[in-house]
Formats: C-alpha cells, sequence, structure tokens
C-alpha cells in the first residue's frame, strides 16, 4: 500500500532562515570586496567584451615576440642600443582608436592576407625622423622637425619598415601564415580611412627607445579579420594514430567498467492522481483505485526514465517482473 508523507509544517520557517543566511553571505561578501579596495568595472552592453582571455593570451605571445624582433631590426639599422616592449593588447573601436593619435604622425597602411581588412602601424614623427637622422649618419638629435617626409627620407625609412612588416608576419606565423605588404603612408589619422568609426580594432601598444628617449608605438589590426584564425590556432591539434588508439582503449575500459555497476531499478504502477481531502481522510484498510489498466504492462525504470516494460509475476516464494514488449514496440 502506498506510504503517504506529510509536508512540514515550517514551511515558512525554513524559507525565513535561508533568506537571511543568503543576505548574511552577500553582506560578508560585499565586506570582503569593499575590503579588498577593489573597484567595479563598467561595462558598455552596446560594445561586448569579444576578445577572450585565451585569444589576449594568444595575441600576447605573439606580439612580444614580434617586439623583440623589431628592436633587433632598429638596432641594425640604426647602430645604436634600441629596445622595444608591449605594453598592452586592446580592444577598440576604430574611431576611439583615431582619437588617441597625434594630429601629424606616421601612419604606415598596410595588409595581411588572408587577414581581412587593412592594419596600421603607428610611429611618431620624432622617432621617424631621429630613425632617418641616424640612418644618414647622424646624431639622431633629440629635437626633429615635424614635418611630412621628402622623397629621399620616405625612401631611406621604407626599407626600415619593410623589414619590421617581415619581422611581424614571422611573428603572426602561429596564428596565421600572413603575408605583410605595406600599402601607402598617411600623416593626418583622420585621412587614413582604414575601417569604419565603430568597427573593432585589434590595438597593440609598444614602448620603443632609440637613443635613451622613449617613444609609443602602436599598432591596430581588424579584429572580424583576425578573429577567425585566433579560433583556429586555439583549436587542438590534430592527434596522432597512438594517441586515438589509448582514447578509444580507455572509453572501452570505462564503459565495461560501468556495465558492472549496480543501479536502483523499479517497476511502477502508472500514476494516480488524488485531491488533498482523499489522502488527508486515508486510513488503514482504505481501498485506493488505481489509474493502471490491469491490461497493461509495468514501467521498468531507473530514475525517472523508463526502458522496458514488464509484467507482474512471482518467482518461487518472492515477487517478480516479467521484462515484455509493448504494442508499440511489437508495431
Amino acid at each position: 500500500m502506498p506510504q503517504v508523507h506529510a509536508a512540514a509544517a515550517d514551511t515558512g520557517l525554513v524559507t525565513l532562515l535561508d533568506s537571511s543566511r543568503r543576505t548574511s553571505y552577500g553582506d560578508a561578501r560585499a565586506r570582503r570586496r569593499a575590503g579588498s579596495g577593489a573597484e567595479p568595472t563598467p561595462y558598455d552592453f552596446r560594445r561586448p567584451i569579444q576578445l577572450s582571455r585565451e585569444h589576449s593570451r594568444t595575441l600576447q605571445v605573439t606580439l612580444d615576440s614580434f617586439a623583440r624582433q623589431s628592436a633587433t631590426v632598429f638596432t641594425a639599422a640604426l647602430r645604436t642600443v634600441c629596445t622595444t616592449q608591449l605594453l598592452g593588447v586592446a580592444q577598440q573601436q576604430y574611431a576611439e582608436y583615431v582619437d588617441t593619435l597625434d594630429p601629424t604622425t606616421y601612419l604606415v597602411k598596410f595588409s595581411a592576407e588572408p587577414i581581412a581588412g587593412l592594419g596600421l602601424l603607428n610611429l611618431p614623427l620624432p622617432a621617424v625622423m631621429s630613425t632617418i637622422d641616424h640612418m644618414l649618419g647622424g646624431p639622431g638629435a633629440d629635437e626633429q622637425p615635424l614635418r611630412p617626409l621628402t622623397d629621399i627620407e620616405s625612401a631611406v625609412v621604407q626599407s626600415l619598415l619593410d623589414r619590421v612588416l617581415g619581422e611581424l608576419q614571422y611573428s603572426l606565423a602561429a596564428i596565421v601564415e600572413a603575408d605583410a605588404q605595406r600599402i601607402g603612408v598617411e600623416y593626418s589619422p583622420q585621412l587614413a580611412q582604414v575601417a569604419g568609426p565603430s568597427d573593432t580594432m585589434v590595438v597593440a601598444s609598444f614602448d620603443l627607445v632609440i637613443k635613451e628617449r622613449s617613444h609609443r608605438v602602436t599598432l591596430a589590426l581588424p579584429f572580424t579579420g583576425l578573429h577567425p584564425h585566433l579560433v583556429r590556432s586555439a583549436a587542438p591539434s590534430p592527434v596522432s594514430s597512438r594517441e586515438r588508439d589509448q582514447r578509444a582503449l580507455a572509453a572501452e575500459q570505462v564503459d565495461r567498467r560501468f556495465r558492472g555497476v549496480p543501479v536502483e531499478a523499479a517497476v511502477r504502477f502508472r500514476p494516480t492522481r488524488l485531491d488533498p481531502d482523499t489522502l488527508s481522510s486515508l486510513a488503514v484498510g482504505d481501498v485506493l483505485r488505481l489509474s493502471h489498466p490491469s491490461t497493461a504492462p509495468l514501467d521498468v525504470m531507473v530514475g525517472d526514465t523508463t526502458f522496458a516494460h514488464a509484467t507482474p509475476g512471482t518467482h518461487g516464494t518472492r515477487l517478480a517482473a516479467l521484462v515484455v514488449s509493448t504494442s508499440k514496440e511489437n508495431a
């Protein structure tokens, strides 16, 4: 005969205690946050973060290698010790990136097929003029003119820029086999127009030191063109045949062990619905009419899943159930 379990009468008290416990936990967590001095970070839902932590780490490793290689290129070309350090990688809209540049600067536009879109390499004009001064045998004075380059000056610096783009191509090989090619130069950021104002760019900042003078260099790559290659580079590498055999053997062993794990199975009638008055008035000796048809098999269940059907019976002195097929299974 089915057993009826009465609901707890102090449900409201349990809920109240649980609510107060959650409140106390929330207050304690807020106090810990306030004690640590951490400030909340604003989140703009119009600009969701699309660059994952794993992709940011991949870019940092790649561009840190580019920084070291470009420092070698500058040192060899200028015949003076130069250093380049990666300051960080960020995600910005193109309009925001342009606003951070000087009104007059040296912007190198380049393509990096198969990365869709164009990239920008920004060098401050004092750094470019100092570089040209060093390459022509001058002292590379701190005070340099802020003006567009002449044809001769452009020809001198272009060979250096091609070598720098070659190092960028070499560093990006871990993500994509890109072909970095210089397209042109702009002196006004507003005239570069390599992307739309709201397009997302991956911006890397570098600290270039030439003769103990620091210059901020930035590299901007289109996010939409770079992202698919970041996803592919972060995907698991193909496994060898030996690894596949080891995984297949491990899966077979797990499957074989699971076949011997005991589980609780139940043979049940179909559920019967009763109103609260009937349940509350039940007494010893009462008979309940079940909604299970006498011709229908019982359900063999594990948890909430029915995986077989059976008819009741006996096996010696024990109750038993004979697994049978249903009419649907026969059809």
